[in-house]
């Protein structure tokens, strides 16, 4: 299975690398295929600027013409992410949502005429037709049951009741570990160790 993995998080020592990594050798222990969408070490620029919203409102209706008025990271990505067949997301959680990076990439990529059409009726439906599955994986420092009943499960609601069911993916998955810094190492090892079990055996 070809797999591709969007990271974001700046700094290499991160729990989120950690991951990462463990997320990396379960699927190479299966064999899958890699595609790694790093960010950072792309350099990616999430902001929405003027061309892009012309472009947004051009793609309902002339869906084909507007990739001249996109940036060459969301067209090199738009054409990775047509071959994929399992998605995955990891990030932090800064202020109960994804990092200003992520948050971009949603905004740039997840893109009418690049990751979805409209239907005549003005519903989505999903263009990258090869992903079976969506999994996001986070972490936050905030506990867990505080981020569910305070806050709603903002990521949840953001990606996976938003975004994901929006354009059509119904196995839609989200991976979430609370309170990172205080956990002990043995906690944390014994994640990353479920973690490679969990995507060895993804299908």
């Amino acid at each position: 299975m070809r797999v591709a993995i969007v990271f974001n998080h700046p700094y290499k020592g991160s729990y989120c690398n950690a991951i990462l990594n463990a997320v990396t050798k379960g699927l190479q222990n299966a064999n899958h295929e890699i595609d790694l969408i790093h960010l950072d070490n792309d350099n990616f620029d999430p902001v929405m600027r003027e061309k892009d919203l012309a472009a947004f409102a051009k793609a309902k209706y002339d869906g084909e013409n507007i990739y001249a008025n996109l940036d060459a990271q969301v067209l090199n990505y738009k054409q990775r992410l047509e071959q994929a067949e399992h998605l995955i997301f990891i990030f932090p959680i800064w202020w109960e949502l994804m990092p200003a990076t992520t948050k971009g990439f949603i905004d740039k990529v997840i893109f009418p005429s690049v990751a979805y059409d409209y239907k005549p009726n003005g519903f989505m439906k999903k263009r990258w037709k090869k992903i079976r599955g969506v999994t996001i994986i986070t972490t936050m420092n905030t506990p867990g049951i505080i981020y569910r009943f305070v806050f709603g499960n903002a990521i949840k609601k953001a990606l996976l009741a938003g975004t994901f069911w929006k354009i059509g993916y119904k196995n839609r998955k989200w991976i979430g570990f609370s309170k990172v810094k205080t956990r002990s190492d043995s906690k944390r090892k014994k994640w990353l160790s479920n973690l490679e079990k969990t995507f060895e055996s993804l299908k």
